[in-house]
């Protein structure tokens, strides 16, 4: 059988197929061009040109934040063999401050952003087991045992910190209207819930903390130039280097404070800047 095709086929088959190829390379050659203008333009400064050539300049933060404490537990009253007695339960809150930013040179600011951050957390006293102590030792005192309420085994503390960070702030070349960056810094961090200096402890309810305390932060973000402002989204971590815990009053069974020898603040941070 032969395959017969008409002459006005043919070229009518030869027409379509060289518009078909004219508009390949028409389409290659436009996105070609559209690249390439791109590229050409990879540095330009569309928003707020010259922002960050300012010596100093000011904005605001907020913050949604997870605050935990990392305990260490005493051997002797905080453990019973390889069990934990005590735990902690993070909480989340927010926090909200101001930014002040010197410009040291054209990849380093030193900023300071002071705030306030509330939380509450929850810590659990299952020290029941610690009656077995109370005839006491040579090296531990004895006491009077006492039954522990829910009261007692749940205690929900709520902090407001006020920090105070100063962090060194590198970053890269700004890409469009973004710029990535890193700052890391030390901080002051005062406790204005600590209840230190109270005459009260655990066995009244009172959860005892340093109300001084110091500790350093990292954080990473993307700068975003508007045409009005700089929005920052930025991921932070505040760790404390300071033990936290306030003893309990010398004649306060060993069911609380006893049982923790270390307890600092861990903190991590979803921060939005406006600037």
């Amino acid at each position: 059988m032969q395959l017969f095709i008409k002459p006005q086929n043919s070229k009518m088959i030869k027409l379509k197929l060289k518009h078909l190829v004219a508009f390949g390379l028409l389409c290659s050659f436009s996105a070609n061009a559209q690249l390439t203008d791109i590229f050409r333009k990879k540095d330009r400064l569309d928003n707020l040109e010259d922002f960050d050539t300012q010596k100093f300049s000011w904005g605001f933060y907020l913050a949604a934040n997870n605050f935990d404490s990392k305990l260490v537990l005493d051997p002797h009253y905080g453990m019973n063999g390889q069990q934990s007695l005590i735990t902690s339960k993070p909480g989340y809150s927010f926090g909200a401050g101001l930014i002040g930013k010197m410009r040291l040179n054209e990849y380093l600011d030193l900023r300071m952003e002071p705030g306030l951050h509330f939380t509450e957390r929850e810590y659990t006293f299952n020290t029941q087991s610690n009656d077995q102590y109370s005839g006491g030792t040579t090296q531990f005192p004895a006491f009077t045992p006492i039954g522990l309420t829910d009261v007692d085994k749940v205690k929900r503390v709520k902090s407001t910190y006020l920090d105070i960070p100063i962090m060194l702030e590198i970053h890269g070349d700004r890409w469009y209207n973004t710029r990535p960056y890193a700052a890391g810094g030390v901080n002051y961090l005062m406790n204005l819930q600590s209840n230190e200096t109270s005459t009260e402890d655990n066995s009244r309810n009172i959860f005892r903390s340093t109300t001084h305390n110091f500790g350093w932060t990292a954080e990473i973000g993307m700068q975003i130039y508007f045409s009005r402002f700089k929005l920052t989204p930025a991921i932070r971590g505040t760790f404390f280097m300071n033990n936290e815990i306030v003893a309990d009053n010398p004649e306060t069974p060993p069911y609380w404070a006893a049982g923790i020898s270390t307890m600092q603040t861990h903190a991590f941070m979803f921060v939005l800047k406006f600037e």
